[in-house]
């Protein structure tokens, strides 16, 4: 994959994971203490609305990290990822090459 093509994938990742920190922030705002969360994929495809239901902790535990983000099983992109991962029926990414610089310069939590 090209650089291009990596950072419009590693753009693409970082605004789902935005919106997946919207999604967190409005559950903490209703007072959802349930012990899991609903989050939409984080891959690199601009038209993924695949939704992932994992516990509140798993999800905090990725966003710890830069780097990780969470994707429908299948959805990973070996050129700008590494699968770090398997749960049922999603994965934990890790970022690399360009994509990895996006996801640090675009870490809500940084």
């Amino acid at each position: 994959m090209s650089d291009e093509l990596g950072r419009r994938a590693g753009l693409n990742e970082a605004i789902f994971r935005e919106v997946n920190e919207q999604i967190r922030s409005l559950d903490d705002e209703v007072g959802d203490d349930g012990d899991t969360i609903t989050v939409i994929c984080e891959c690199g495809d601009a038209e993924c609305v695949e939704r992932i239901v994992l516990r509140t902790s798993e999800y905090e535990g990725v966003r710890d990290d830069a780097l990780l983000y969470v994707v429908a099983r299948g959805h990973e992109l070996p050129d700008v990822e590494r699968v770090v991962e398997r749960r049922d029926g999603w994965e934990i990414v890790r970022k690399v090459g360009v994509a990895s610089e996006i996801a640090e310069e675009t870490d809500p939590r940084s």
